[in-house]
C-alpha cells in the first residue's frame, strides 16, 4: 500500500492534477499529455513518474506506445482517511453542540 504522504504530495501539484483529470477521460501517452502543457516532454515524464510512484496511474506497453491510465483504486486510502477524519470531526462537533446547548453543565459535572 502506498502511504498517504506520497499520494498527497503527488496531488499537490497543479500540473499533476491536470494530468489526472485528463487520464480520467481515458488513456494517454506522454506525447498526448505533453501537447496539453507549455512544458517539455521530459518534464511531463517526471510528473508521470511521481504519479506512478504514488500508485495514482498505471502504465502499460502497447508495441512502441506506453499509454498511462488512472488507477482509481489508489484513491481508496484517501477516501478512508477523509471518512475517518469526518467521523472524528462530527463527534467533536456533536459534543460541542451538546455543551453549548447546556452551558450550565460541564463535561466533569455529574448529571442531576
Amino acid at each position: 500500500m502506498i502511504a498517504l504522504p506520497a499520494t498527497f504530495a503527488a496531488l499537490s501539484d497543479p500540473t499533476r492534477l491536470a494530468i489526472l483529470n485528463r487520464l480520467a477521460q481515458g488513456e494517454a501517452t506522454v506525447n498526448d499529455l505533453a501537447a496539453m502543457f507549455p512544458i517539455s516532454q521530459p518534464a511531463i515524464s517526471r510528473h508521470l513518474k511521481v504519479l506512478d510512484e504514488a500508485g495514482l496511474i498505471e502504465r502499460r506497453i502497447d508495441g512502441t506506445r506506453r499509454p498511462c491510465r488512472l488507477n482509481p483504486e489508489a484513491l481508496a486510502p484517501v477516501r478512508r482517511w477523509i471518512s475517518d477524519l469526518e467521523r472524528v470531526m462530527e463527534a467533536n462537533y456533536a459534543r460541542l453542540d451538546a455543551l453549548l446547548a447546556h452551558p450550565e453543565r460541564t463535561p466533569d459535572a455529574p448529571d442531576t
